[in-house]
């Protein structure tokens, strides 16, 4: 499948979870998102320009891009999986992962706050607990993020390796 077939068949099946992707169809269109963002970039610095308060340019129309074609490249991901015999919600590990960090780093910031509310023992039992809890705090979202880079990846292998060549649990192989 061909660059311009990939896109088309993208942006057909906005979507589709079901059925199957090719390795081209997926890696070509994932190509046209990352042009399609650079390239709108510029566009964007070339009309909006620089922030004035941050000195960074402005995203309107590239994050506009972005944010429509979030489900199409989730679902050529997904059918993607599919195509090497994989479930398709594997795609959303990495994300999950990423879910379970901001919420525990939010979670632990909302304790630290209520932490400084409540009485407390003297301050060198406080110093003791803080610095135990900072450390198993750090500790974990270290294994998270060791995890999530692992969970990538695998993603990465998993969506370069061949297709099943005959028929799977999720559909014929895709047309050439």
């Amino acid at each position: 499948m061909g660059f311009q077939d990939a896109i088309r068949a993208g942006l057909r099946q906005y979507a589709t979870f079901a059925g199957r992707a090719s390795r081209s169809e997926y890696w070509y269109f994932a190509l046209f998102i990352v042009l399609g963002a650079a390239g709108l970039s510029i566009v964007d610095s070339i009309l909006f320009g620089d922030d004035p308060a941050t000195g960074k340019p402005r995203h309107v129309i590239s994050a506009l891009f972005q944010l429509a074609t979030v489900v199409p490249l989730l679902a050529v991901g997904w059918r993607r999986m599919h195509d090497s015999g994989r479930p398709g919600w594997y795609n959303l590990l990495p994300m999950l992962v990423s879910i379970g960090i901001v919420v525990l780093l939010l979670g632990g910031a909302a304790m630290v706050g209520m932490a400084g509310m409540m009485p407390h023992p003297g301050p060198q039992a406080q110093g003791g607990m803080a610095a135990a809890g900072l450390l198993a705090g750090g500790i974990f979202v270290v294994t998270l993020m060791v995890l999530q880079l692992a969970l990538a990846l695998l993603m990465l292998w998993w969506l370069t390796r061949p297709s099943d060549p005959d028929a799977n649990a999720y559909g014929p192989p895709p047309k050439p």
